[in-house]
């Protein structure tokens, strides 16, 4: 059996940042100018403008890749160039991930040196392992070391990334402090030690309000420059990251164009700021919030649903029927409590909003 050739950026169902967007990082390095800190593939301001948008001098349009406001793009990216690690922190779905993954992608060109954070990472996750076969067979040497991203990004000078470290045992985390703070990772095993070169640094991604989180001792938090992700200020803002972010998966997954649905994407978000603010735009009518986040990335995940749905069972325009059973989901986490929340909703304010209808229905006719 002969085995599939190994996939290209562009044949990836979810490439790299650094694969993705390869021609804009390209197009940035050839126009920027200004002085870079050791090993990096772009200036700060070049890394900026690459998570930001504009449009360089050989007319090339670089796509944002975070909307919200720069100055906190410029101080993470400041950070990065210090020799403090960056800690992103956020409610989940504003972002982190995304821009964890981008900012290390135009800093160090590689976005894949990663740690993901869950309950059951263990210590060698995070500084190294062994090769077992080497080392029963040879004793412990440089040989059998498996390195971790964390201890490659040291050797190589580049950025290393942790996701959810808040999720990862307290005494995993804890092992991150003499990286942090000695810049070096010792090897006791064989009375040595990784000493980080320059270009190292690491980007962090935590979140403080879902269940089964670990809280950060204090030690390590600081270690740590804490830039706080907020939730779209606007509603017009989150309508353009979730439009936007649906159009990139869309194209993955050759679903219909956004624009088509924008209506239903306005309608999502309105729903989930409404839910989660306790409010309805207008300010007039108080209303429940329901137990879950609903959060920008549960928007987009309703939204790429529905236009699976108008694609495959529809005639491919999104419609309410498309997006009622996604929000649904997204809305009742609790069915006891959270079902009334959302009921009390619909009757409430979605079924006397005028240009609704056809939306309150579609969600009537889901909602058991």
């Amino acid at each position: 059996m002969t085995m599939p050739e190994t996939q290209t950026g562009t044949e990836a169902l979810r490439p790299h940042a650094e694969d993705a967007f390869a021609h804009e990082l390209k197009a940035l390095e050839a126009a920027d100018d200004r002085p870079r800190p050791a090993r990096w593939k772009l200036s700060p301001w070049a890394v900026a403008t690459y998570l930001l948008g504009g449009e360089l001098p050989d007319g090339t349009v670089v796509t944002p890749k975070y909307v919200g406001p720069r100055r906190i793009v410029e101080v993470a990216v400041t950070t990065l160039a210090t020799d403090r690690a960056l800690l992103l922190l956020g409610v989940p779905g504003t972002a982190k991930t995304w821009v964890s993954e981008h900012l290390a992608a135009a800093v160090s060109g590689d976005s894949t040196l990663l740690v993901q954070g869950t309950a059951g990472t263990p210590e060698e996750a995070i500084r190294y392992g062994w090769n077992y076969a080497r080392l029963l067979a040879h004793g412990p040497s440089r040989e059998a070391l498996v390195p971790s991203p964390v201890m490659r990004a040291m050797a190589e000078g580049m950025t290393a990334r942790v996701e959810e470290l808040t999720r990862i045992p307290a005494d995993v985390q804890d092992s991150l402090i003499t990286v942090l703070s000695e810049k070096t990772l010792p090897i006791p095993e064989l009375g040595d030690e990784v000493q980080a070169v320059r270009g190292f640094n690491l980007i962090a991604t935590a979140n403080d309000r879902d269940r089964g989180v670990n809280e950060l001792s204090s030690a390590l938090r600081r270690r740590f420059n804490t830039v706080v992700l907020p939730l779209p200020a606007t509603a017009d803002a989150e309508v353009d990251i979730v439009a936007r972010r649906v159009d990139q998966l869309g194209r993955a997954l050759d679903l219909p164009a956004a624009p088509e649905g924008l209506e239903e994407i306005r309608r999502v978000v309105t729903v989930f700021r409404e839910l989660r603010d306790g409010v309805t735009g207008d300010g007039r009518t108080k209303v429940k919030s329901p137990s879950g986040t609903l959060s920008t990335a549960e928007a987009i995940s309703v939204v790429t649903g529905g236009l699976a749905l108008a694609a495959h069972f529809g005639d491919g325009v999104l419609r309410p029927s498309d997006v009622a059973a996604g929000i649904l989901g997204a809305v009742v986490r609790d069915p006891a409590a959270d079902k009334v929340v959302w009921q009390e909703y619909l009757e409430a304010v979605v079924r006397e909003r005028d240009g609704w209808k056809d939306f309150y229905r579609a969600c009537r006719e889901v909602t058991p």
